[in-house]
């Protein structure tokens, strides 16, 4: 019997966060080579905070009902999440890659640190890191009771 039963609830979505991004972490690598720097990249495939975030709500939706205020304002903050991770990180990487432009058209770079481009996620690794994280929820619900 697992110990720590009575704390599943946030136990099993920390457990799913760590995995979706070590899952990420592999992918990034095999992508672009092995570097340790990578383990906490942002963006890319698939997206660990969809995953942690609808393992949330699928571990508090199954412990204490789909029908519990918890569950509700679950659902909320999931759409607050993935709302940010595709479309508001998307508009910080298009004002860096204006103001990188600016910068190169301006001839003034060397005054000036090159801005990421690249923030947000792609709608896919959204919608992967989000089944990514239910399945892992499911299973772990399963495998912990």
């Amino acid at each position: 019997m697992n110990p720590f039963h009575q704390y599943n609830i946030f136990i099993i979505p920390i457990l799913v966060g760590g995995l979706v991004q070590l899952t990420k972490f592999i992918v990034f690598s095999i992508k672009h080579g092995w570097n340790i720097r990578y383990a906490m990249t942002h963006g890319h495939m698939p997206s660990a905070h969809t995953g942690f975030i609808i393992a949330l709500v699928t571990s508090i939706g199954y412990y204490s009902d789909t029908t519990s205020a918890a569950f509700a304002l679950s659902v909320a903050l999931a759409i607050i999440v993935v709302d940010d991770a595709v479309r508001l990180r998307a508009y910080m990487g298009d004002q860096g890659r204006y103001l990188n432009m600016l910068i190169r058209q301006l001839n003034i770079e060397e005054k000036f640190p090159r801005l990421k481009e690249r923030m947000g996620h792609r709608v896919n690794e959204v919608i992967i890191g989000g089944i990514y994280g239910f399945l892992l929820t499911m299973l772990l619900i399963n495998i912990l009771g």
